[in-house]
């Protein structure tokens, strides 16, 4: 245990409090010392009593406001939460892309596509062949 001694407005008071929490309770009453220094000319216990009153004041609205953004905390859970469970998705996804790709690469080529690739040529090949007719025809026309 550790003692500490507090001064709030203009008296001191020793108080027994566990070990380390001396700084915290030096400054709580320092913010209890400014509000009764803000509070002129009355007792010194309607003074402690307002001060009291104004920081449970202060309290209660922290805790309102905590509140309300609550929910849009748990909104923004949501979120992340969705957000990475997509990535997730999106990983696999690209990751059998990726591994479909590696396959189609290591496999030969069918043999199918080797006779329409053919029977274009030779449709290229006629069509070559007409262009030369007519040019001739052309040629002996002039």
């Amino acid at each position: 245990m550790a003692d500490v001694r507090l001064n709030i407005a203009g008296r001191t008071y020793d108080l027994t409090c566990a070990d380390g929490e001396e700084p915290q309770l030096q400054k709580l009453a320092g913010l209890i010392d400014e509000k009764v220094r803000a509070i002129p000319g009355s007792t010194e216990v309607r003074q402690l009593l307002f001060a009291a009153l104004m920081l449970a004041d202060e309290a209660q609205e922290a805790k309102a406001k905590a509140d309300r953004s609550e929910p849009q905390s748990d909104s923004l859970r949501a979120a992340v939460a969705l957000a990475e469970s997509r990535e997730t998705q999106a990983r696999d996804e690209l990751a059998a892309a990726r591994r479909e790709i590696e396959a189609l690469k290591a496999a030969p080529p069918p043999a199918a596509a080797a006779a329409p690739r053919a029977a274009h040529d030779r449709a290229l090949l006629q069509i070559a062949d007409r262009i030369e007719a007519l040019a001739t025809k052309v040629e002996q026309s002039a």
